[in-house]
């Protein structure tokens, strides 16, 4: 048996050299390739996506799996062999029913079809996109065919980012979550608006560049195995165990935009930085899923880096690198600038109490697109009445309304957006966990230091990366499901604080 699991590795680690090959390229495009190379990228992309699955869907690939699954079954759940056959099996079974040609022209168009956000975004022109968005719906509709069963359109996409959950599952979440959340951000809209003036000064890029990065390397985040670079829609990619790189993007007139997106990036960023180096170039080494990767990013940002502790420490230090800006600030004006609540166009830099509610808007959205009851040609219009719905606001343009986000036009649309919110329910449940299990965490913060909140997530989620679903990990840390209240009861003893309210 040692032989045969010898040969799956070697087989896997074949088909992980292709994807990373792929991430290397998609990476470039985001950053540093010229606007001229989109047709050839997309041909290179497709190509190697192509062969990657013919590789992992290979016959002789699942009769080796069959070979093994009796093996696997003989070892402990969750041994790193038992994972490994347990998790490629169930990857096997699924990548079979998709042809290597669809997931050549999926990857093909996707990358044409980022590219064209990138330029149709600034130039507020969603008629340039509109044609990439509708093939790409086209294309996801296509994607979901290969599933036939499903209770709805958008669960074998849901299942793709968050494995196990289905449409009817998050709408039910969301239902209960948003009856919480609606009167929360009532209640605190009625009260006086934080003053944030101090965040809209002149911050050159430079300067905030190098105390994002100071912050990431603070928290953990290994620069002899990562780099940062700006793009268009910050994201973070990984190469191997590694080679993990975040990105961020940069506004001198607001020095939140570029910490906090660096903050996300970051953790992220340590999730695959943490993962234990056994599972390198397996199925195995990445993040188990979407809302269990957005815990991580969530906790590090918002929890952490926007807590009041974190900035007893790093305030001073942000004074000292912009004297003129922030100097004669206080730190109580700054902390509630940061923790302003205020209904917004922008999902990227929303507080922490309306954020769920962008989501929510975008979920609601994909699933109308994928169903056909929603049009794309009617997306900015639909996209308008349901933000002055939810948030009283009605978007100027569609620059900052229907386009603000690339989700759709670089990875299809589907699936994705719920991540959001799961992970800021298990940052909440996750934080208090670990906090149960080190009240230092509180002290340590306030000095600048991180490793013990970093060592016991990386012992207790980073190093496992997929060998578990998202509901087993998170039984194993908590001891419990995934539950609204804990994230309610943060939301309410913070912002209740920062608002007077009862």
């Amino acid at each position: 048996m040692h032989k045969k699991l010898q040969e799956l590795k070697t087989r896997l680690l074949e088909v992980n050299n292709l994807k990373s090959a792929s991430a290397v390229l998609a990476w470039d495009q985001a950053t540093y390739m010229p606007p001229g190379g989109t047709p050839a990228r997309a041909r290179q992309l497709a190509t190697l996506e192509r062969l990657a699955h013919e590789k992992f869907i290979d016959p002789a690939l699942g009769r080796l799996l069959d070979e093994l699954l009796p093996y696997g079954e003989s070892l402990p759940y969750d041994s790193d062999e038992a994972s490994l056959i347990r998790i490629t099996r169930r990857d096997y079974e699924r990548a079979t029913r998709i042809p290597p040609s669809f997931r050549a022209e999926f990857t093909s168009h996707m990358a044409e079809s980022y590219q064209a956000w990138t330029q149709a975004r600034p130039a507020n022109d969603f008629a340039a996109v509109r044609p990439y968005l509708e093939k790409g719906l086209e294309l996801c509709r296509q994607f979901a065919e290969f599933y036939p069963g499903y209770e709805h359109i958008a669960d074998p996409w849901i299942h793709e980012w968050d494995y196990g959950l289905k449409a009817s599952t998050v709408r039910s979440l969301f239902a209960d979550l948003r009856e919480q959340l609606v009167p929360l951000v009532q209640t605190i809209a009625d009260r006086p608006l934080a003053d944030d003036s101090c965040l809209h000064q002149h911050f050159p890029e430079a300067l905030q560049w190098d105390f994002g990065l100071d912050v990431a390397r603070r928290f953990g985040y290994d620069m002899q195995r990562g780099r940062q670079d700006k793009v268009p829609h910050p994201f973070t990619t990984n190469f191997s165990i590694g080679d993990v790189r975040i990105t961020t993007e940069v506004k001198e007139d607001d020095v939140s935009w570029a910490l906090f997106g660096t903050l996300h990036e970051a953790g992220h960023g340590l999730y695959e930085q943490g993962i234990h180096p056994a599972l390198e170039g397996t199925p195995l080494a990445v993040g188990t899923s979407a809302g269990m990767h957005e815990s991580q990013s969530r906790l590090w940002e918002n929890v952490v880096g926007r807590n009041q502790r974190f900035w007893q420490f790093f305030y001073p230090r942000l004074q000292a690198v912009f004297p003129a800006q922030l100097g004669a600030v206080s730190l109580d004006t700054f902390y509630r600038a940061i923790n302003r609540v205020e209904r917004t166009l922008i999902r990227g830099s929303a507080d922490e109490v309306t954020y769920n509610l962008h989501i929510m808007l975008r979920f609601d959205l994909e699933l109308a697109l994928l169903e056909g009851s929603l049009a794309v040609k009617d997306l900015p219009e639909a996209w308008r009445t349901r933000f002055q719905a939810d948030f009283g606001l009605i978007p100027t343009d569609d620059r900052d309304g229907v386009m603000q986000d690339s989700h759709w036009y670089a990875d299809g649309i589907g699936g994705q957006f719920q991540g959001y919110t799961l992970g800021n329910i298990l940052s909440a449940q996750f934080y208090e966990a670990a906090l149960q299990a080190h009240p230092e965490i509180l002290d340590e913060m306030a000095q600048g230091e991180f490793g013990t909140l970093h060592g016991w997530l990386r012992e207790r989620i980073y190093q496992h990366g997929r060998k578990f679903t998202a509901n087993e990990l998170v039984e194993r840390v908590i001891g419990g499901p995934m539950r609204i209240e804990p994230y309610l009861h943060y939301l309410r003893n913070k912002y209740g604080e920062l608002y007077r309210i009862q």
